[in-house]
């Protein structure tokens, strides 16, 4: 059985965000979604989407213990400090703001989307690239 590419399954992640948030029912006028259930589930499979492209660069996933965001950071800051901005901005906005707190505000959904991307394309650039025989 052949593994999927991380960095696909995680943009799979969120694409299945953008069907989740779609739920929350937009309201144009006040510029915010109606229902916060929706943008946690979307939050936290944005951020849920982004670990695993982490975890393809980090490893951290196969470490002993549950990893917390500090584990992401110390990995970051060594690899590289964009990477580590966007790690920062996307735990703050993705999980924190979106999954736990459901903010119904659109501007910082938009957010979310757009720094789990970054955080994703990162990934992929940095990912190291398979070696051909």
């Amino acid at each position: 059985m052949e593994l999927n590419d991380p960095v696909e399954e995680a943009r799979r992640y969120v694409a299945n965000a953008k069907e989740i948030i779609e739920k929350a029912i937009y309201d144009p006028e006040l510029k915010r979604y109606s229902d916060g259930k929706y943008v946690k589930m979307a939050g936290n499979t944005l951020w849920n989407g982004c670990l695993i492209a982490l975890d393809a660069l980090f490893g951290i996933s196969k470490r002993k213990g549950r990893p917390d965001i500090d584990k992401y950071k110390e990995a970051a800051v060594k690899r590289d400090k964009k990477l580590l901005a966007y790690v920062v901005d996307g735990y703050n906005i993705m999980h924190l703001s979106m999954g736990y707190d459901g903010t119904k505000e659109r501007k910082v959904c938009d957010a979310g989307f757009e720094r789990a991307n970054d955080i994703i394309d990162r990934c992929a650039i940095l990912r190291p690239k398979p070696v051909c025989a």
